[in-house]
């Protein structure tokens, strides 16, 4: 075969689907040798700076709009240069890895779609610009030969909003990046050294939109405070702008509470100390109510660290059974798991051994061979 694959988000690393792009590609190119992939990436953003390390030949697509608008760039790069560029190079298969799929094609198409947060989330599609946006790339994925989701729960969404049929959407699941593990007892102390981290502390990694319930996290953890003395809240991710409308800012939540000598803000965090942040900390402490995966809380378990997160849609599939798990929004019932893992030392020892053997069912190697399997489908119509 012959296949083409976006590159939209190659050069976003610290992004979902950059890291999806990440893990699945060289898989990809390792599973089947005997295959064509080209890789096309867009003239503007943060793909320009990342052409020499993909796993394929690249081809670089421009736009009008390359110079002047990136939003109209992206639009172009997706409805109008990908799908010539597919035509040109006689593809037998053209993937996009995320929900930005060319309408009109003469190649049969495969779209990865990552979750249907713009549906259930009102925020999300404030502007009229994201609307028409949203709209066309739901009208797109359901014109898609075949559709991808990343877990059984967000194919079920899929299916719902979308109004596809059952066949044409195939649950793929995530996996981490091959350098997330446990770390050497040395990684562990040059990054506690490097980010002066306490010796003990629970974590929070995953960004700010509303739906991570970040304030939830915040609330639950100030019901502890004499039970958790001497263990500080770590929170790691660029800060929100302020104002946001889909992000919370935990600034002001930790003022207003009366936490600030309680919570660190590590800010962004470098992919290389991210391991070690996982794995010296007590917990991951997830409290999202909707995502399509849950990355953070596989990354989590890869490195050995326990994890608390909420019975909400894909996250106990990721899960299973080496998690701890809370009702969304019950933050009397997060605090009482974080009291109970964090005075447990037995059970965070259970833990770290249930989310070691849980992460290792996760492999790109295996996401790579059922992609193939997707594009021979989408193939044969």
């Amino acid at each position: 075969m012959k296949i083409g694959i976006s590159g939209a988000f190659w050069g976003s690393i610290t992004t979902g689907s950059g890291q999806h792009l990440r893990g699945l590609l060289p898989a990809l190119v390792a599973a089947a040798p005997q295959d064509q992939f080209r890789l096309y990436l867009p003239a503007f953003g943060d793909a320009d700076t990342a052409q020499d390390d993909s796993p394929m030949p690249t081809t670089r697509l421009y736009t009008p709009f390359d110079a002047s608008s990136p939003r109209l760039a992206k639009v172009w790069f997706e409805q109008i240069s990908l799908p010539r560029a597919a035509a040109h190079d006689r593809l037998d298969v053209l993937h996009v890895p995320y929900q930005g799929a060319p309408a009109l094609h003469r190649v049969p198409v495969v779209v990865t779609i990552h979750d249907m947060i713009h549906q259930l989330f009102p925020d999300y599609r404030r502007s009229l610009g994201m609307r028409a946006y949203m709209h066309l790339a739901d009208w797109s994925g359901r014109r898609s030969q075949q559709i991808i989701a990343v877990s059984h729960s967000a194919a079920q969404d899929i299916r719902s909003h979308l109004g596809v049929r059952s066949e044409r959407v195939q649950t793929v699941y995530n996996a981490v990046s091959p350098n997330l593990v446990p770390p050497s007892e040395q990684q562990l102390q040059q990054t506690a050294e490097k980010l002066a981290l306490p010796q003990r502390y629970l974590l929070y990694l995953g960004g700010f939109d509303r739906r991570k319930r970040v304030e939830l996290l915040l609330q639950g953890y100030a019901q502890l405070h004499e039970q958790l003395e001497g263990i500080p809240l770590v929170i790691a991710g660029r800060l929100p702008a302020p104002g946001s409308a889909v992000a919370s800012d935990p600034r002001e939540i930790i003022q207003a509470l009366g936490l600030d000598e309680r919570v660190l803000l590590l800010g962004g965090i470098a992919e290389e100390d991210k391991a070690a942040i996982y794995a010296l900390a007590d917990a991951l402490v997830f409290p999202s109510i909707y995502e399509g995966f849950g990355l953070p809380v596989l990354e989590a378990m890869a490195c050995g660290c326990p994890v608390i997160t909420t019975l909400a849609s894909s996250l106990p599939e990721v899960g299973g059974q080496a998690a701890r798990y809370v009702p969304p929004d019950d933050a009397g019932a997060l605090a009482e798991a974080i009291l109970e893992v964090t005075t447990r030392p037995e059970l965070r020892a259970a833990m770290r051994a249930a989310g070691l053997e849980r992460a290792r069912m996760f492999s790109w190697r295996r996401s790579a061979a059922e992609t193939l399997t997707v594009y021979q489908k989408a193939l044969m119509g």
